[in-house]
């Protein structure tokens, strides 16, 4: 029971002996009647006295105690006129003063927290205890491909149908790794943890390293193409003109043919030196698009009657799947083409002799895909497959994926080249929006 209540039980017994007295003193009028009276008259007055100095001061506090707990920082105690519970009265109003503004302070801190978080470039993921998605901003959105964070709250990474989810979920904890993936695209993930209640609260960091890397590969590599053609070519240019003009000064001289021969294959290995660099050096001379808006299935079907041939002498069948829409794309005709075909040689070289190619376009969103039943592509070469000069092929120079890179980077394209758990290898092309325009 409450010290108030017992101090009102007590009030309403000493009323209830007070008003038996009185009774007995107007009927008997006896001195000690009229003492027992006073005693508790003067017991009532001390009473009111203690509930003013001790109860109600008591009670107030027990008020800002309730206020306290219902974290209400905004309401206050009245004084009470009692010294040392005024006081105590003051001392917690400025308490909940302090609280109040601490409180707002987090607020404010939390809401620039959140801000900060939602418009930065770096992708910054939640988890909760369990390792599921809590939180999400929209960088990060973007780089595991999605649209809304409705999508993907509630989830763990292994359960999301994304390459980079699937490489995050095997990242451990408290480490950093740099990720390539198949699509060119190249990521520094940071799988870490603070402490939340006593407790290890993971998240996610995200940091897009793409343009950064790619600009300083290709400048690298073009700085050492233009260093080795120039040199192979000067070098190459000054053998066969010797080569040549000896060659034509053993003409006029008897059982030379052998000598001859072997100069032929000089000369000839020496073009041939200088085509495989030039090769190299077209990477770096790949020009600016002249983008113009054509139909994508029409686009498609003309480079696939050009391959029609390479496939049929390697007992390859193309499968045409061309959405009945025909999309429009804005993409510069002679080097698209350029890509369809490598893209498609690709496909044909990784089947080697009898399979399948199937290439399909769809309308929302405009994309481009195209499937081989070849040996696929393990989880290790995925990474390295847009490095400049890496190559599966015994002969290869390791370019061409480098120049369909280059092409569809510069018509602001996405893509990516994996093999699926159907045991397809596809290559998908996705091209930006364009806004609608006639066709000429």
């Amino acid at each position: 029971m409450k010290l108030k209540n017992l101090f009102f039980l007590l009030a309403i017994l000493l009323m209830f002996a007070w008003g038996i007295l009185f009774f007995f003193t107007l009927k008997e009028k006896g001195t000690l009647h009229y003492v027992g009276e006073a005693v508790i008259t003067l017991s009532l007055i001390v009473l009111v006295y203690f509930y003013r100095k001790v109860v109600k001061p008591l009670d107030s506090i027990a008020n800002g105690m309730d206020l306290l707990r219902e974290q209400d920082f905004s309401s206050r105690l009245a004084p009470v006129r009692q010294a040392e519970a005024d006081r105590i009265v003051d001392m917690f109003n400025r308490m909940m003063d302090q609280l109040k503004n601490e409180r707002l302070r987090l607020r404010e801190q939390n809401y620039f927290l959140d801000l900060l978080i939602n418009v930065s470039p770096m992708g910054v993921i939640i988890l909760d205890f369990d390792g599921k998605i809590s939180m999400i901003n929209a960088a990060a959105l973007r780089f595991l491909g999605y649209t809304s964070a409705n999508e993907l709250t509630g989830k763990e990474f292994k359960n999301l149908e994304c390459p980079l989810a699937e490489e995050i979920d095997r990242l451990p904890k408290d480490t950093t790794d740099t990720i390539r993936l198949s699509d060119s695209m190249i990521y520094r993930c940071s799988r870490l943890s603070f402490v939340d209640r006593g407790f290890a609260h993971p998240f996610v960091l995200i940091e897009s390293l793409t343009a950064e890397v790619v600009k300083a590969e290709k400048k690298a590599y073009e700085k050492v193409i233009r260093m080795i053609a120039h040199e192979v070519n000067n070098t190459t240019a000054g053998i066969t003109s010797t080569l040549e003009t000896a060659s034509e000064a053993l003409k006029e001289m008897e059982d030379t043919e052998d000598i001859q021969e072997v100069m032929k294959v000089c000369v000839e290995r020496c073009y041939g030196m200088s085509s495989f660099i030039t090769n190299f050096a077209n990477v770096v001379k790949i020009p600016e698009p002249n983008l113009e808006q054509v139909r994508l299935n029409d686009r498609v079907s003309a480079c696939r009657m050009f391959m029609e041939t390479v496939c049929r002498d390697r007992k390859i069948t193309l499968h045409n799947g061309l959405c009945p829409e025909n999309p429009v794309v804005k993409i510069d005709t002679v080097l698209f083409e350029q890509v369809l075909v490598n893209i498609i040689k690709n496909a044909a070289e990784s089947i080697g002799e009898c399979g399948d190619i199937y290439i399909r376009t769809t309308d929302s969103p405009v994309t481009l895909e195209i499937a081989d039943t070849g040996k696929g592509i393990s989880r290790e070469v995925e990474a390295r497959l847009f490095s400049p000069f890496f190559s599966t092929k015994p002969n290869g120079q390791g370019i061409g994926l480098i120049f369909i890179r280059e092409v569809l980077t510069k018509h602001g394209c996405t893509f990516s080249l994996r093999t699926y758990s159907d045991g397809l290898t596809r290559f998908r092309i996705s091209f930006p929006k364009n806004p609608p325009l006639a066709i000429l």
